[in-house]
């Protein structure tokens, strides 16, 4: 019979991004690749640090970098020890190395989360627009998303998340800066969500807890602090990875980082330890553990990428284009000019624009930009952005 029948609904289902980088490659084939503008996926171009490249050499050479066996689960000690020690003043609490698992990458600790805190049926809280795999994650370990709207400016609408909360409700996701908005909460917002979901979690004899899943927490602009969801709810979970702000997306390292003052935590983090082994990763890789434990606190320049904001988002307001500015990561995430964002997607399309619509992110009419590209292709596709927008006008 083939694939799951349940895997052919998913794989009809998944991801636009997915998609449209795949159709990226095919016009590039067609065209060339240097007339095809893609802003599908969110890989970044910029190179790692220096920094990177010389502690890979000298790890390498290193009698602990050639150590490739079996080790713990949650991770080797000393990594998990060094991460403690560096995220503690970033977050305001006070991590040891109990408290950190290494994952492979943000979606491996996600995954490793959902399995450690879902039983079947369990509701999975995210404002839309959303990253889109969250809802394979959740349906991985029995849960179902359940997406709740934001306001205009893509921030969580507190009343409609209040109202969204019921006796299945477990997990919030968190995602900030935000893909695929940009959007980044603010202390305030983050005190007024923690206490809605103390408050139910109370009145429903039930903890809630919060997945705060933070690659791009170090891709900031403007100097916006991005504050922690740490500082004011003890239930929560950091997910993140290495792959954004050291342009490590290939090597899939990261982890995740436990409350340290999460109720029940020791029977917790017995279960991610168990769930990074039993969802076959085992662990997550030797040498990448020995090599970030060597570079934190060292990150990408942000301001790389905010001139790339900056360059996209003058040419897309003199257009015309409605949108709100991004405060982090590296997407723009602008309203459609039609109210069919795929049918604009495929405008685009036909000048030779890549992007993905909104409708991949729960929230359609609109489409996301993922800027991280070179800047000659950014500049070399307002023309087409143009023409796609008056055309759209034109045919409305």
């Amino acid at each position: 019979m083939g694939a799951a029948a349940k895997m052919l609904k998913f794989m009809e289902q998944s991801s636009w991004i997915r998609k449209m980088f795949e159709e990226g490659a095919r016009l590039r084939a067609i065209y060339g690749s240097d007339r095809v503008c893609d802003f599908s996926l969110g890989n970044p171009n910029v190179y790692p640090p220096e920094v990177v490249h010389q502690e890979l050499v000298n790890l390498a050479k290193s009698s602990t970098g050639a150590s490739h066996g079996y080790m713990p689960n949650a991770g080797l000690p000393e990594v998990r020890e060094a991460i403690a020690e560096y995220i503690s003043p970033v977050h305001g609490v006070s991590f040891t190395a109990e408290d950190i698992v290494m994952t492979c990458g943000a979606a491996g600790a996600m995954n490793v989360i959902l399995k450690a805190l879902l039983d079947p049926g369990d509701e999975v809280l995210v404002p839309a627009p959303y990253f889109v795999e969250y809802g394979f994650y959740a349906d991985n370990h029995g849960g179902i998303l359940k997406p709740i709207p934001t306001t205009d400016d893509f921030l969580p609408d507190l009343d409609a998340l209040e109202n969204a909360i019921s006796p299945k409700t477990k997990v919030l996701i968190l995602n900030s800066p935000n893909n695929p908005t940009g959007q980044v909460y603010g202390e305030a917002l983050l005190r007024d969500i923690s206490e809605i979901l103390s408050k139910r979690s109370t009145d429903l004899n039930r903890p809630i807890y919060i997945v705060s899943d933070e690659p791009y927490r170090n891709i900031a602009f403007d100097g916006i602090e991005v504050p922690s969801v740490l500082k004011f709810y003890s239930r929560s979970i950091i997910a993140t990875s290495y792959s954004k702000d050291l342009c490590l997306a290939g090597e899939r390292i990261g982890y995740l980082a436990v409350h340290p003052e999460m109720e029940k935590k020791d029977s917790l983090l017995g279960a991610l330890v168990l769930a990074n082994r039993i969802l076959g990763f085992v662990n997550a890789p030797a040498f990448m553990q020995r090599l970030v434990a060597r570079l934190q606190g060292i990150t990408v320049d942000p301001m790389t990428y905010q001139k790339k904001r900056d360059m996209l988002v003058a040419a897309m307001k003199e257009i015309g284009y409605e949108f709100i500015v991004p405060k982090g990561a590296f997407y723009l995430f602008p309203k459609s000019p039609v109210p069919d964002d795929v049918e604009f997607v495929r405008m685009l399309q036909e000048e030779l624009i890549l992007v993905v619509p909104g409708s991949g992110f729960g929230k359609p009419g609109y489409f996301r930009i993922a800027f991280c590209v070179d800047d000659e292709v950014i500049s070399r596709s307002f023309n087409g952005f143009e023409k796609a927008y008056k055309k759209a006008l034109s045919n409305s």
